[in-house]
Parts: structure tokens; sequence; C-alpha cells
């Protein structure tokens, strides 16, 4: 879906497609040169984060397993609740494994550092993070992301697998939902 098939549910666009996968492609690069020759593993955070490891993968210059896990802690609102359910948890033993957690977005940090301290103590080799998005004034609890595509303000967004209320997800760029639509 393109920002125009959008009406008035969206704001404005913070992030067109092409800076999207060219900002992808520049994680790929960090990424396979980082981890050439190691054991490693990315692990998608589902439902969002589709799109982003979908695109990393392909730009990746050598094959990397994938694996994801479901977490909940938004139901249908805005803004995290804190409450961390695993919806689906990793098929995949991270023993000695190199995990890269891949996220749409790191926003108040809460559920992606109950994953880290998770992951962590299932005695994975290393645990690191790339995100397709970072808002710097939302979190809560730092969060040591290695991989960054990009820095935005504490907005409430949609599209590239963000979503609300399990609208949105599809659209091709990622803008700022309007309001009214959760208001």
């Amino acid at each position: 879906m393109d920002a125009e098939h959008m009406g008035d549910a969206l704001e404005r666009v913070l992030l067109t497609e092409e800076e999207i996968l060219a900002g992808l492609d520049r994680m790929a690069r960090e990424i396979a040169a980082d981890y050439e020759g190691k054991d490693v593993l990315m692990v998608g955070v589902l439902k969002g984060a589709v799109m982003v490891v979908s695109d990393l993968m392909r730009a990746m210059p050598y094959s990397v397993p994938m694996d994801w896990m479901a977490i909940s802690s938004y139901g249908s609102g805005t803004r995290s609740s804190g409450v961390v359910r695993i919806l689906k948890d990793l098929d995949t033993d991270i023993t000695d494994r190199h995990v890269l957690v891949v996220e749409d977005v790191i926003d108040s940090g809460l559920t992606l550092s109950w994953i880290l301290e998770n992951l962590e103590l299932r005695g994975a080799a290393s645990v690191e993070v790339a995100t397709l998005l970072r808002k710097p004034e939302a979190q809560k609890v730092e969060i040591d992301a290695k991989y960054v595509g990009f820095d935005i303000p504490n907005d409430f967004v949609v599209g590239y697998g963000l979503d609300f209320d399990e609208r949105f997800r599809n659209l091709r760029c990622v803008g700022t939902l309007a309001p009214h639509m959760y208001s």
C-alpha cells in the first residue's frame, strides 16, 4: 500500500520506501562485516519486524539463518503496557550462538530489554540488536542497539511492518499516524 491510499489517516511520511531500503542495505553491510565466519542467528520479533528481517536478509551477501519470537506488550493501544508475554518462542537452541535480535522500532525499550535478558540467560555467545527505527526521546531503559537504521521523533508511526491495531503494516513507507485515528 502506498501513502496516497491512506487518505487522511497518515499525517506525514517520515521515510520513503527507497530511504528504508538504503538504510537496510547499509545495516546489512555492517552486519555482514561484523559476523563474517561466525555462527549467527537473526531473531525477528513478530509481527512488526517481518518486513525488516525480510529485506535485511535479502541485502546480506551470505546466508544467515533466522528464527522468530512473538512478544505481546501493547494490546490495541499506542503505548507499551510494560507487561510482556511470549506468544511464540524460538524453535532454535541459541546456546553458544551469536544472536542478532532484529526489531522494527525501539520505543520505550522495556519489551526489548526483557527479550535481551531472556536470550542472554539461554547461553548465547553474544546478543546484539539491529533496529530499523529508534525513538531516543521515548526510551525508558538504555538499549545498546549496535545497528540502527534511523532515529525518529517520538511520534506514533505506522508502515513497513509497524501497525495500529493490526492495520497499516503493509504501507511501503513509515509515517506518522494522524491523531484522529487513535484519540
